[in-house]
């Protein structure tokens, strides 16, 4: 085990990649879990959501999420 530790210390000082030893369906972003939620908005605002020609071509879900995540950053 210590030799196996080693040898993989030794290909990261390297700069060899260690994926292979990385158990990746694991893997997880602390503070980034998701959690749904339902939100209901007017017809208007989903009529001006639909109609805005999105620049990244973005569905409207994705959309919203960047818009709230950049307003709560500048808050």
């Amino acid at each position: 085990m210590k030799r196996l530790k080693f040898m993989k210390d030794k290909e990261f000082d390297s700069g060899e990649s260690i994926v292979q030893y990385l158990e990746l369906e694991r893997t997880a972003r602390p503070g980034h879990e998701q959690r749904r939620v339902n939100v209901d908005f007017p017809a208007w605002m989903i009529s001006q959501l639909d109609g805005k020609p999105s620049v990244w071509a973005l569905p409207r879900q994705s959309l919203i999420k960047i818009w709230i995540a950049e307003k709560l950053q500048s808050t």
